[in-house]
């Protein structure tokens, strides 16, 4: 008896159109328009990325988008590897671009969805997933249709009612068997179809039985420059605050020297701190403080100390390299908070020179960033003179557009 086959499934994004019908924008076709602080096309990716089904994922976009998709991709909330391929003149083309470059990637069944559905639910997934499981070979999520429908000759002159019993508006993703897809569009390609307005109808010519399965009545296609706009209202008044806040610490040995580096300050001293770069014990900690708002690993991570390159640098590079990750994954820094334990040196004659130059390396206002120092009252390697500590706490807004 041969094995029960694994499930595995590939995802066709489609997002090659010009979105004519949403007018122009200087944020590029409706898939790039901005919804909720992200573009269309990110909403809809993290959706698929985050699923438990999820296999390869292909993305065709236009040739002259990749900057745009670039910038777009970045804004992902969670890692995904996606294979990215142009497509061609019509939805159809593009679509068979991304059936062949997902062909060679091996998954047995493909969901196809249009990049501007962005509103789209694991729910929804899922219950697609179960009917490829069971063996359909193409499934459509559907909505049954509620308003009376009226037939016109003229656009303006109603002909007739049409019976509603038996109609259903589609939606995407439809999902098929990816060799049997395949296919039936390279068939209609050899053709020279061109006429069908989805993949199920490519799969209907093709002979493919297909299933319906109940769609989502909030799984709409973004079509005209209103509907981005209530898009975007309704993102706006969903959102949750995503406020998170990052610990660091660090310590550093008190050694022969001229002056200690904190917050990127020099403060003569007779001594000065041992490490690998400049050995900013207050900046190292921040820097582990942000990269934890995002679980972004730790300094040692980004900036090995058995690397050579690192020796004696200054440790803005570290902290800057943080924020920019942090701002990479959409999030705003709103407080920085610095605490130094240490006999000496005195720190308070040079806290507003400590705070101005954090404010700098964040890009952000001065009123969010603190310094603080304390003793540790001539206890421990503190109280001995031995070295210096820092603790660090980073307070971060992440924008996720999207109830959690």
């Amino acid at each position: 008896m041969q094995p029960e086959e694994q499930f595995s499934c590939g995802v066709v994004i489609v997002a090659a159109g010009r979105g004519e019908r949403a007018g122009q924008s200087a944020e590029g076709p409706k898939q790039y328009r901005i919804i909720g602080d992200r573009p269309v096309i990110t909403h809809t990716l993290d959706i698929f990325a985050t699923w438990r089904g999820v296999g390869p994922i292909v993305v065709v976009i236009h040739r002259d988008d990749e900057a745009l998709f670039a910038a777009a991709r970045v804004r992902l909330s969670s890692q995904a590897d996606l294979l990215v391929v142009h497509g061609g003149a019509s939805r159809q083309l593009s679509v068979l671009a991304g059936l062949e470059a997902l062909s060679g990637a091996g998954p047995r069944h493909v969901m196809i969805h249009d990049a501007v559905r962005p509103f789209i639910d694991h729910a929804l997934l899922d219950r697609c997933r179960a009917a490829l499981e069971s063996g359909a070979g193409a499934v459509l999520p559907a909505i049954a249709v509620a308003d009376t429908l009226k037939r016109a000759t003229d656009g303006r002159l109603v002909e007739e009612t049409v019976p509603r019993a038996g109609l259903y508006a589609a939606q995407t993703p439809q999902c098929f068997r990816l060799e049997e897809i395949l296919a039936a569009h390279r068939r209609a390609c050899a053709s020279g179809r061109s006429d069908f307005t989805d993949d199920a109808s490519i799969a209907e010519w093709a002979g493919l039985p297909v299933i319906l399965v109940e769609g989502a009545v909030d799984n709409v296609k973004l079509t005209l420059k209103r509907d981005i706009s209530m898009a975007d209202e309704r993102l706006t008044r969903d959102a949750v605050p995503d406020v998170r806040t990052g610990n660091g610490y660090d310590v550093h040995q008190l050694v022969e020297g001229d002056g200690v580096t904190l917050c990127g300050v020099f403060i003569p001293h007779e001594r000065k701190l041992s490490g690998h770069s400049d050995a900013d014990v207050a900046l190292h900690a921040l820097t582990d403080a942000l990269l934890a708002t995002c679980g972004a690993g730790d300094i040692g991570d980004h900036f090995p100390p058995t690397d050579p390159q690192w020796k004696g640098a200054p440790s803005r590079i570290f902290l800057e390299h943080a924020a920019k990750i942090v701002r990479a994954r959409g999030g705003r820094i709103t407080n920085a908070d610095i605490s130094l334990i240490a006999e000496a040196p005195k720190v308070g004659p040079h806290r507003q020179q400590m705070r101005e130059s954090l404010a700098a390396m964040l890009d952000i206002d001065l009123d969010r960033c603190s310094i603080k120092a304390t003793t540790n009252e001539k206890l421990g390697f503190v109280g001995r003179k031995e070295g210096i500590a820092a603790i660090a706490t980073a307070t971060v807004v992440y924008v996720s557009g999207r109830k959690s």
